[in-house]
């Protein structure tokens, strides 16, 4: 027997009013989330791992599980492609911009310390790594990374990540204890794993917003004009390198 809490959560519904448009929801957001610069506001590792889990308890989106990884790699693949692109189309000054909580220095900065410390495996890694995973295939665009070095990590990336994460969520439904709460309790987890990855998002972006106006109210420069934009763009041997070790 069902004991969802909320019944307009209950997968059953769910798959009654999204019917084949679920797998796509899912897909859109992963390609927002590695394509769009406002993507790291959605959902991601937990997305698929859930995606997965209840492809195994519920067949949430009508397919077999290979299908649902195979949709969900293509869409983390695709969305690292534009991400790329953006970058290396509109260059530096997609960085000139009022510092925010959406879209920060700090940001590009902390995807910048990524890729210094492990080079072109950055595109692999940061797949793994919240909002750095957003920023990368920008960062990666702007400074010019060879696109086929580029095209080929972000595949492997996109295999690891989108179909390894998803398919470990499916083998979670092969513990029963596991399979029978989420069979009962779907509702609080999927109201769990929206709280549990926004609440942190929301936490930060209304920090750095507070923290830009209160700059920006003190007549300290919270813009990034054209010249700190230039400073922003990583140097090509950055791509050319593997991971970086550090001194003992």
């Amino acid at each position: 027997m069902n004991t969802a809490l909320i019944p307009w959560l209950d997968p059953e519904n769910i798959i009654s009013a999204a019917g084949p448009w679920a797998l796509v929801v899912v897909c859109l957001i992963v390609f927002a989330e590695t394509g769009l610069l406002v993507g790291f506001l959605l959902p991601g590792d937990t997305l698929l791992i859930i995606s997965g889990l209840l492809t195994h308890t519920s067949l949430v989106f009508g397919v077999d599980i290979w299908w649902v990884c195979l949709a969900i790699g293509l869409a983390a693949f695709l969305g690292g492609e534009v991400g790329y692109l953006i970058g290396h189309k509109f260059g530096p000054r997609i960085f000139e911009r009022k510092e925010s909580g959406l879209f920060s220095v700090k940001n590009v900065e902390r995807t910048n310390a990524f890729f210094d410390r492990f080079g072109a495996l950055a595109v692999i890694l940061a797949r793994f790594v919240p909002i750095v995973r957003t920023f990368t295939p920008v960062a990666a665009g702007v400074g010019h990374m060879n696109y086929r070095k580029y095209t080929l990590y972000n595949l492997i990336g996109a295999l690891i990540w989108g179909v390894g994460l998803t398919y470990f969520g499916f083998l979670i439904g092969y513990i029963p204890p596991v399979a029978d709460f989420v069979q009962s309790y779907i509702d609080v987890i999927l109201i769990g794993a929206v709280v549990l990855t926004l609440i942190p998002t929301l936490w930060h972006y209304f920090q750095s917003a507070h923290k830009a106006k209160r700059a920006a109210a003190a007549g300290e420069d919270v813009v990034t004009d054209e010249q700190e934009a230039e400073h922003l763009v990583l140097d090509q041997d950055v791509f050319e390198r593997g991971p970086r070790h550090e001194e003992q």
